[in-house]
């Protein structure tokens, strides 16, 4: 006779399988990516990634479940500090793996386990999740002197990032600029206009009355827009140079890079990366690149640029509208407008982006950001001071 108790020891369920990690080939870490929806994955843990960057070793990871089956990836970067054998690991927005699950040392101690094999003394990772949201109402709502994106009660707090953030604290690591070094690579503040349930009807009435008058205006004016190929990468650049010199900031890359890039992410995916450029009587007058997920889920506007001359006819307006709609017709979910300034002043020269990207109607998300640990010792906690000291430098 089976008494009740007996019946609910029986459903109480055990410890979860043990997970694997392994290298694995490129094109099955691709595999696995193009599939992982509906949570998109950064065009920063595709292989091809590991193409762009150049004076990094790299190599792809899976996690595999009892049954064989991949049920995670990740990028790994590795940079070797100058002098030594040792190195430090790098997950760009990643790794790729269930955010969710109660039991993240199930997922995260292989990984440490494995970097500690091939000699990193440091790893930093960007776990792919948002934090915090405001509308573009409430943050024009809060413009003020000396105030930052960070001092406004936000729309919305994500629950799984406000967990993992708890989990990882608990865990020993810590969030870019939290231990005194230096903050994340990657933006963690950055501006999304979604897409999903929209139509383009929807997305124009989004756009404030200054954005859709300049995009009239661009068309008036005879601004005609395209798609355009790798022969069009060094004009886009000289207008890059022109951009940096104007608005006081230097991205430090330089033709090479933007061609390596459009090569290795073509070749993985065609159409993941695309130039886009506005012309005016024929001259390039502005060139914005855009990068797609593997899953097309996701669209990043990833760099733009500009000339100093002829901005009344508004290029660059009409130029994202055309990458808005076609990130639209490609059944992007988000339109992600990559990172922003948190200052919230009007006088800072830093607000003009943020301003700029406000009108669009979308929202800034803070993400989760950039977490570091050390991996084990004294000597590695010294190496990882001296990484961060080198990487500042550069």
């Amino acid at each position: 006779m089976t008494t009740h108790q007996d019946s609910a020891r029986s459903v109480i369920p055990g410890p979860a399988p043990q997970l694997t990690l392994r290298p694995v080939p490129a094109d099955e870490h691709l595999s696995f990516v193009r599939r992982r929806g509906p949570r998109a994955v950064s065009f920063l843990q595709c292989p091809s990634w590991a193409r762009v960057k150049q004076g990094w070793k790299s190599e792809s990871l899976g996690w595999f479940d009892s049954t064989g089956s991949m049920v995670g990836s990740a990028l790994a970067l590795y940079r070797q500090l100058p002098g030594t054998r040792r190195s430090f690991a790098y997950l760009p927005e990643g790794p790729v793996l269930d955010w969710a699950a109660p039991d993240l040392d199930r997922w995260l101690e292989p990984l440490l386990e494995h970097l500690r094999g091939t000699g990193a003394f440091a790893v930093r990772m960007g776990p792919p999740l948002p934090y915090r949201r405001w509308s573009a109402h409430t943050l024009k709502e809060a413009v003020a002197p000396g105030r930052t994106v960070g001092d406004v009660l936000p729309d919305l707090v994500d629950p799984l990032g406000a967990a993992v953030a708890d989990r990882l604290r608990e865990a020993g690591w810590r969030r870019g600029g939290e231990d005194g070094h230096n903050g994340d690579a990657q933006p963690r503040l950055v501006f999304e206009i979604p897409l999903a349930g929209r139509g383009l009807d929807d997305l124009w009435t989004g756009l404030n009355q200054e954005w859709r008058r300049n995009i009239k205006k661009a068309a008036k004016s005879g601004v005609e827009t395209a798609v355009e190929g790798a022969e069009a990468l060094p004009a886009f650049h000289e207008l890059l140079s022109v951009t940096e010199r104007r608005d006081g900031f230097r991205l430090g890359r330089d033709l090479a890079y933007y061609q390596r890039q459009f090569e290795a992410l073509n070749a993985e995916q065609p159409g993941s990366m695309r130039l886009y450029t506005a012309r005016h009587g024929g001259e390039m007058l502005a060139a914005h690149t855009m990068l797609r997920s593997p899953d097309g889920a996701r669209v990043w506007y990833q760099t733009g640029a500009s000339a100093d001359h002829r901005r009344e006819v508004r290029p660059s307006n009409a130029l994202q509208w055309r990458m808005l709609c076609d990130a639209h017709a490609l059944g992007a979910a988000a339109y992600d407008m990559r990172g922003i300034p948190d200052s919230l002043d009007a006088d800072a020269r830093s607000f003009g982006l943020l301003r700029w990207k406000l009108g669009t109607g979308g929202e800034a998300v803070e993400t989760l950001g950039e977490w570091e640990l050390p991996l084990q010792g004294a000597v590695n906690k010294t190496l990882h001071r001296a990484m961060h000291a080198y990487l500042a430098r550069r």
